[in-house]
């Protein structure tokens, strides 16, 4: 639980900062194409990018881990949901990272 909760508060504060830098500009041009690929080149917006997706992965799974473990109390249930839910989040921390460098320009 503590990994839950440290996951929360720190994803509030970086959320708070990504949705600031957002209300610089009006919302329509923050959506266009040019706007959003030069988001993806400055380093400390890709950065802060990167630091959401990973903190808002590990709290929505392991949240979605403690719900499964609620359901049912045995030792390979407990085991399958943890490998389970650790398998997908750093599947979806793989692609998001994969989707943050081609914005980037950068290849594998």
């Amino acid at each position: 639980m503590k990994i839950h909760y440290v996951t929360g508060v720190c994803a509030l504060f970086v959320v708070a900062i990504h949705i600031i830098m957002r209300l610089i500009m009006p919302f329509s041009a923050s959506l266009t194409y040019n706007n959003v690929i030069g988001n993806y080149h400055n380093i400390f917006y890709a950065l802060l990018l990167e630091i959401i997706l990973v903190l808002i992965a590990v709290h929505g799974f392991n949240g979605l881990r403690i719900i499964l473990l609620e359901l049912r109390q045995n030792r390979t249930w407990e085991k399958y949901v943890s490998y389970g839910t650790i398998i997908a989040s750093i599947a979806i921390i793989a692609f998001g990272t994969r989707t943050i460098i081609f914005a980037n320009g950068l290849e594998l």
